[in-house]
Formats: C-alpha cells, structure tokens, sequence
C-alpha cells in the first residue's frame, strides 16, 4: 500500500472545483482504501471505484437539493406506514473480491433495519447492501455507476436525472426501469416526481406532509 500514492490523490482533492470529477487510472484497491481513510468526513467528495479505474467527484449544491427532498420523503414513508427504514446516508459502499466501490448520494435498509441500526462497520464481504440507494447523474461520468451497484447485489436504485426521478430494479445483474418500485409496490415514478415537484417549488415539509396524505388514502384504498 503506497500512502504517498494516495496523499498525490489527496492534494488533487484539495484542488478539485464543485461540480468537477477527477479519473485516475490503475489504481490499487489498497491505495483506494488508503485514499478513503485519508478523506474520512472532513471532504464532501464522492468516490467510486471499478475495477483499477478510480472516479473522485466534487457534488454542485444543486446536486444535493433533490436528494434531500427524496430522503425527507422516504423517511414520511417510514412514518406513516410505520415501518422500520434505516438510513445509511452516502456510506461507502465497497466488496473488494468484487473489485466495486461507490458512495451514492442516500442509501436505505428496510428488510434488514432492524439488524443494520446503529451499524457503524459495514462490510459487503458479509452484511447485505442496502436495498435502496439515491444516485444523482446531474454530472457524467466517466464510469458506470450502474455496473458497480450491480457487483455490490443493490436491488433498487432511484436516479435523479435533471430533477426528475426514475426507478431501477436489478434483474439478471443488471438494471431495468420500472414503473413501481420494488421497495415500496403501492409508488410510481410518476407520483414521486409529482411530489418531488412541490418539495423544490414549496419547500420539504409542505410535500412531506402531502405525501402522507397521499400514503394514507393509498393504505385506506388497499
């Protein structure tokens, strides 16, 4: 494991502008794991790593605003249905016999929130992945992000693309666009963009409280 490799990355980190994304090539899994021990909280970058090909990317504010609102909108799910879902916000996700490693913007348990609450050390080696994520494509990438939550066995990826949401289920290890979603049947794209609509027009507690409304007709309907 070279540290100095890895500080070289660091120093270029230091120096990356918001919006802007760095690729390096044939680079160690042991000097990526370096890298994310070096970075640890005090950076907002994200890192993704395939196979010897590294993305470091330095999210724009406008990047963040639609996560915010689907997370707020996850969590009035988890409050009106009254279901455990443990947040494991933009954790890394990595398994090195896999060669994969990603941060995505949120992430979600809720088959496995009850074991994976207040978990601090997760290792896709033996704990299951989340089995929602949130991934904003507002920038390229120079990898596909999509292949590596495919290695890391993700079962649903909700992604943002110019503020709109669509919904990604894994099938035969690879992602198919859906119309529901696999982890919430009862919820269409089309109704969460509508709702994701009115969290940036009128703010997150305005469309968190008339989503529940919706959830609960929607429950009382069932």
């Amino acid at each position: 494991m070279s540290v100095a490799v890895a500080s070289e990355y660091l120093e270029a980190v230091t120096h990356l502008p918001t919006g802007a994304k760095l690729l390096a090539e044939d680079v160690t899994w042991e000097d990526y794991e370096q890298l994310l021990s070096e970075l640890g909280s005090a950076y907002s970058v994200r890192v993704f790593y395939d196979r010897g090909r590294m993305e470091i990317v330095s999210p724009k504010p406008i990047h963040e605003r639609p996560i915010e609102i689907l997370h707020r909108l996850v969590t009035a799910i988890s409050d009106q249905l009254e279901i455990d879902i443990e947040s494991l916000g933009s954790t890394t996700l990595k398994r090195q016999m896999r060669e994969a490693g990603a941060e995505p913007d949120a992430s979600f348990y809720m088959q496995n929130a009850a074991v994976m609450h207040g978990y601090l050390d997760l290792d896709l080696a033996h704990d299951p992945p989340p089995d929602l994520v949130i991934e904003s494509d507002h920038t390229s990438s120079s990898l596909d992000k999509f292949e590596i939550y495919a290695r890391l066995g993700v079962p649903e990826i909700w992604r943002v693309f110019s503020q709109q949401v669509s919904f990604w289920r894994l099938s035969n290890n690879r992602y198919i666009e859906a119309d529901h979603s696999h982890s919430f049947p009862f919820l269409t794209s089309q109704t969460l963009n509508e709702y994701l609509e009115q969290g940036l027009m009128s703010g997150e507690r305005r469309a968190a409280k008339a989503f529940r409304d919706w959830i609960k007709t929607q429950t009382e309907q069932a």
